[in-house]
């Protein structure tokens, strides 16, 4: 059977059932449904069959027998990817390999501050059992209730916690990957010092399932905060941002814990179409910036770095208003408010969206460039621009104009991305801050990063995958 093949074998797909039981594979078309769908509704897929090992040796069993019959394989963890990257094609001739069932949490070490996960672990689970023991795991996304602790890894998920503790590349300390040949590397080490050759784990995290299939990892704790002040401030521009944010990383250093920065246009959209939300300040300003202070000390030492941080912006007249969180049901409702931005979206039409980075100095001049070559392409569409301003990485997206077609807008897809991403890479920036390159952005890194850079991926790639069977078509 080969890679092009639109049909597999009904033979061959029995063979991978036996791997991992009737029971664990799914071959109905209703049943087959949600994994065929992801949440932009970009791509939809097409796939005879999705299978749910439940251990590493099944996957290492499926993987082998994948190589051999040259079967193309899609890993998809809680399928929350937003580029494609957990897809299968159109020919209806790749098998889908759901690492759900791999939900162990297999050790929680406190003393080392490390936990050891497999990849099916939900984040929002993994965060409920470190608190338990007083340890923290900073990767926090919108998605946490349904993403999976493989994918973020298979995408080096970023989210709002980068400022001070690093995606999640810098968060891993060891992988156990499971080869396309069916080998299992079993890195799973605890070591934050290891200069013993290749750092090999960085070639799987990132590489959205291309090169092997993250089974487990071993994940970086940390002692939680005993204090932590969220603030909402509103702002005249985004320079005045940067100023604010400035100040506050000389003033709180490393317990400055986040930076977001939310335009007045998409913050609207959110208090409109968002239930039981509302704007944190009175009046209206162009900018608004939500700001996390923590403190391994005391609450009091984290109330008194953000008084000190909105203090000093009053005085110097770039803050031009602020309300610091009550309680902690406050600060939830500020923090809800910023995920929702996303959803809020949606109501108001099609949208053409950018995750991208630039130098944290340069954001304020991909704003002011941005405007205008969205303006360029669509006079009238409507900018929603927010993100995690302290790494600079920007959500830059665009709503149709109001009352526009759609479908005649999304038609400007192709000349907006170039536009925007023409200003992304002046600025030395990137066109995937954390979203991953999937099926979304493949062609157009191909055309425009370094051709030295490309050939080198693609001999890593031929290196590991040499059947080609791993997540064909994405990211190279």
């Amino acid at each position: 059977m080969t890679q092009n093949s639109t049909v597999l074998d009904p033979a061959l797909l029995d063979r991978f059932v036996g791997i991992v039981g009737e029971r664990h594979a799914v071959r109905d078309e209703a049943d087959i449904a949600p994994y065929l769908t992801e949440p932009r509704g970009l791509f939809a897929g097409l796939s005879p069959l999705v299978l749910r090992p439940g251990s590493v040796e099944e996957v290492s069993a499926i993987m082998k027998l994948a190589t051999e019959t040259k079967t193309p394989i899609v890993p998809q963890g809680g399928n929350t990817g937003l580029v494609g990257g957990q897809m299968p094609d159109r020919t209806n001739g790749q098998v889908v390999l759901s690492l759900s069932r791999l939900n162990r949490i297999r050790e929680i070490d406190v003393r080392s501050n490390t936990v050891t996960v497999e990849a099916g672990v939900i984040l929002e689970t993994l965060h409920g059992a470190v608190d338990e023991v007083d340890r923290l795991y900073p990767l926090s996304l919108g998605s946490q209730g349904s993403c999976e602790i493989g994918g973020n890894l298979s995408s080096n998920a970023g989210g709002t916690g980068v400022l001070a503790y690093g995606n999640a590349r810098e968060l891993c300390l060891g992988v156990e990957v499971v080869l396309p040949t069916g080998e299992v590397f079993d890195d799973l080490r605890k070591l934050k010092k290891d200069n013993t050759g290749y750092d090999l784990k960085n070639l799987f995290v990132g590489a959205e399932g291309t090169l092997g299939v993250i089974t487990a990892a071993v994940l970086k704790l940390f002692p939680k905060p005993k204090g932590r002040e969220v603030a909402w401030v509103g702002l005249s521009s985004p320079e005045a941002a940067l100023d604010l944010f400035g100040r506050a990383m000389d003033q709180a250093g490393s317990g400055l814990t986040a930076f977001e920065l939310i335009s007045e246009m998409v913050l609207g959209f959110a208090v409109e179409h968002i239930a039981d939300t509302h704007r944190p300040l009175q009046s209206e300003w162009p900018w608004h910036v939500l700001i996390e202070i923590s403190s391994g000390r005391s609450a009091e030492d984290a109330s008194a770095l953000m008084e000190e941080v909105l203090t000093a912006g009053f005085e110097v007249g770039i803050v031009g208003d602020a309300v610091i969180a009550s309680n902690l049901s406050q600060a939830g409702a500020f923090w809800r408010l910023r995920e929702s931005l996303s959803d809020a979206q949606r109501p108001e039409g099609a949208s053409i969206k950018h995750d991208i980075s630039v130098p944290v100095a340069s954001v304020p001049e991909f704003i002011e460039r941005g405007a205008a070559a969205v303006a360029s392409v669509s006079p009238q569409a409507r900018i929603a621009c927010f993100g995690h301003m302290g790494d600079g990485n920007l959500h830059y997206n665009i709503s149709q104009p109001a009352g526009a077609d759609g479908e005649a807008f999304l038609k400007l897809y192709r000349p907006m991305n170039k536009a925007v991403h023409d200003i992304v890479r002046a600025l030395n920036g990137s066109i995937s801050a954390e979203h991953g390159i999937g099926q979304l952005k493949r062609d157009e890194l191909i055309a425009t990063a370094p051709p030295v850079g490309i050939d080198l991926m693609r001999r890593v790639k031929a290196a590991f995958d040499p059947a080609g069977i791993m997540n064909p078509g994405k990211v190279i």
